[in-house]
């Protein structure tokens, strides 16, 4: 089964502290299918990679993108707290090890300019396409690739027919991105990361994304809007739920998973119209 605009993916940042076999079982009752997965996920699991794609399959799960890469521009310092030690042959090796669909690139490092971003990412689709892997590039308003026209224009200088846009609501509104701008684009965006925000940013943009934010659907984005967007544009990017929040680790894993499926399923409703 490939992933498609209909499938929910639970994202490993919704569930960061559950450990992978736990949330497998999670996100299958809850009605997902498609997992997003950090690589430290894959540390310490008790299974060879057989045995886990098994229960994958048994569960009804794919794997989508393998998040973040953050090493892939030489030289350059990764940032991004505890995901520093992953280089692209370990992505690579993961994207084997569960059969992943593509990997999610970014760059914390503000003051890198465009052209020292070009060749490495260039190299990078190139050893992705290798392995039939897509490469999607995130972009974030604090980081050296800040806004969607930052993303596409990398993306055209790659010249990769592997290379494609993250779409993650928080980053898109908090950066300023044109609808406009996704609308013309919305065919080249490959993996979604669904999310909320209120209409005014906290000082802290950091520190706001990682704790704060909220429920598709349930903050000023227009969540419903954006999908609309996306697949009148001809998306066809599975919906990513991607809910870092202080909210949800509060309660229980099974309960976090539901409470966010069950707001995605409302505000893709009102989107399509189901």
């Amino acid at each position: 089964m490939a992933l498609g605009p209909d499938d929910l993916v639970l994202c490993a940042a919704t569930l960061a502290k559950v450990p992978l076999l736990e949330r497998m079982e999670i996100a299958a009752a809850a009605g997902y299918t498609g997992l997003s997965l950090f690589l430290d996920d894959l540390e310490g699991l008790g299974i060879d990679d057989a045995e886990l794609r098994v229960r994958l399959d048994a569960l009804g799960l794919e794997v989508g993108d393998l998040d973040p890469h953050l090493t892939w521009v030489p030289g350059v310092e990764a940032g991004g707290e505890g995901y520093q030690r992953w280089d692209t042959d370990d992505f690579l090796r993961a994207a084997k090890q569960v059969r992943a669909r593509s990997i999610n690139a970014a760059c914390f490092a503000p003051g890198v300019t465009f052209e020292q971003l070009v060749e490495p990412f260039r190299e990078l689709c190139d050893r992705a396409a290798d392995a039939g892997l897509y490469v999607h590039l995130e972009f974030m308003p604090f980081a050296a690739i800040r806004d969607l026209d930052t993303a596409i224009a990398l993306v055209d200088a790659a010249e990769r027919d592997n290379a494609g846009i993250m779409f993650d609501v928080w980053h898109f509104v908090r950066s300023g991105s044109s609808r406009e701008t996704l609308a013309r684009e919305a065919a080249r965006v490959w993996a979604i990361q669904l999310d909320d925000c209120p209409a005014e940013p906290e000082a802290n943009l950091v520190d706001e994304t990682l704790h704060r934010r909220l429920m598709p659907g349930e903050g000023d984005a227009d969540v419903a809007g954006l999908i609309r967007i996306l697949d009148a544009g001809g998306c066809k990017a599975p919906l990513g739920v991607e809910i870092f929040s202080e909210e949800l680790e509060t309660m229980s894993p099974a309960d976090a998973a539901k409470r966010a499926i069950d707001a995605t399923r409302k505000v893709v409703a009102e989107a399509r119209g189901g």
